[in-house]
C-alpha cells in the first residue's frame, strides 16, 4: 500500500472516511468524528487511521445546527448525511479558532464546506470547479420552486437544478 504524503505541519485536517479510504498521508493532526470511524468497513482504512494517530471526537449540537442551516439555505440538504453534517460541523467548529482544511471527496460536503468559509481540500478527486445553489423544477409545468419532491401548481414530480453559481 502506497501512501502519499503532503508537508503542512501547522495544519489541523478534519478528515471524512475518504481519506482512510484513499491512503493519502498528511503533514499534521489529522480529527474526524465517530460516525466517520463506523464508516470504515475494510482492515486496511482502519489501519491507515490508527497509523496517523487520529483524534475522535463528536461534533458539537450548536454547529451542526450551524450546517444545517447552511445546507437548507444551499438545497444540498437533500444529498448530505448525517455523517456528512457532522464532519461539517467538526470543521466548522475548528475553523473559527485554527487554520484548518476538511478533506473530502464528496462535492455536496465541499460545496457546503466552501459556502461555510472552510477550506477544502480533496483526498483523491477533484475539488469542485463552482460553488453551487441548488433549486427545484418541475418536470411538467416547468416552473422552479426552493424545494419539495412534488409541483404544487401541477402536481408533477420535480426534480434538482442548478439556480446558480457563487464566484
Amino acid at each position: 500500500m502506497k501512501l502519499n504524503c503532503l508537508k503542512n505541519q501547522a495544519m489541523i485536517y478534519i478528515a471524512d472516511a475518504s481519506l482512510f479510504i484513499t491512503g493519502k498521508r498528511l503533514e499534521g493532526e489529522v480529527i474526524t468524528v465517530p460516525s466517520v470511524v463506523g464508516e470504515l468497513r475494510d482492515e486496511s482504512s482502519r489501519t491507515i487511521m490508527e497509523l496517523m494517530n487520529v483524534r475522535v471526537e463528536p461534533p458539537l449540537r450548536s454547529f451542526r445546527e450551524e450546517v444545517r442551516v447552511k445546507a437548507r439555505v444551499t438545497k444540498d440538504s437533500e444529498e448530505l448525511s448525517s455523517t456528512d453534517i457532522d464532519i461539517l460541523a467538526k470543521a466548522l467548529e475548528y475553523s473559527e479558532r485554527e487554520e484548518t482544511i476538511l478533506v473530502t471527496d464528496d462535492f455536496a460536503v465541499q460545496n457546503t464546506a466552501i459556502q461555510l468559509g472552510i477550506k477544502v481540500m480533496p483526498a483523491a478527486q477533484r475539488t469542485i470547479k463552482d460553488v453551487l445553489l441548488w433549486e427545484k423544477l418541475c418536470i411538467g409545468c416547468k416552473r422552479r420552486f426552493p424545494e419539495g419532491d412534488v409541483c404544487p401548481v401541477c402536481g408533477s414530480p420535480m426534480k434538482k437544478v442548478r439556480k446558480s453559481k457563487v464566484k
